[in-house]
């Protein structure tokens, strides 16, 4: 019930998973449910010692950008670098290590580090001319940290990959399956050491 609520009633949905933290609080998904819902309505102390919990229960760290983005909500963005820093990067699936970089990246700039917070970003899933599952979240925070540095251009090219990518990963069908989407126009970044955008003609593809 929690999963099916948490997008249309995220309240409820947190409901549901404290009413299963009750009945059954040494399963490890229940924690993690309880985390993820406590996160959803804002209540981020709950979420951080729900995810605590689930990572001693599980011993995984699968929800480690949960927990950074947690500490962050709860208004310690130093203490969110810390436990960030203290996860072996390689160890992590591709998909999380780059939601953890996202999370970094944010709380750089909640301490008004903004280049370090573009640097967090800097990661070898950041291809610019391909999208996969979390390629709209990297590009979309890309686009924020250019914003905070004013660099207004180069942020609307990446707002405008974040929304070709969701495109094309929401259109994707199956597992695996690739699907190409043209670029009508990207403006390239400018010469920041940064990747280059794709222009007109490029295809970006994407594997669900």
């Amino acid at each position: 019930m929690a999963a099916l609520l948490i997008d249309e009633d995220p309240a409820r949905a947190h409901e549901h998973a404290l009413a299963a933290t009750r009945r059954a609080g040494r399963v490890a998904v229940v924690r993690e449910t309880a985390a993820i819902t406590a996160y959803a309505v804002g209540d981020f102390a709950l979420a951080l010692r729900e995810l605590r919990t689930y990572r001693r229960i599980s011993g995984r760290d699968d929800q480690i950008a949960l927990m950074v983005d947690s500490e962050r909500g709860v208004g310690r963005p130093d203490r969110a670098l810390e436990v960030g820093r203290a996860v072996d990067r390689k160890t992590l699936p591709t998909d999380v290590r780059v939601h953890l970089a996202i999370a970094m990246s944010g709380a750089r700039l909640d301490l008004g580090e903004t280049e370090r917070a573009l640097q967090e970003l800097d990661i070898p899933e950041l291809d610019p001319d391909r999208a996969f599952p979390w390629s709209p979240d990297l590009f979309a925070a890309r686009a924020t940290v250019l914003e905070e540095l004013g660099r207004d251009d180069d942020a609307a090219s990446w707002r405008k990959r974040a929304a070709v990518a969701a495109d094309v990963i929401a259109g994707a069908n199956g597992e695996d399956q690739w699907e190409t989407v043209e670029v009508d126009e990207v403006i390239e970044e400018s010469s920041d050491g940064g990747p280059a955008s794709a222009g007109h003609g490029d295809v970006a593809g994407v594997r669900d």
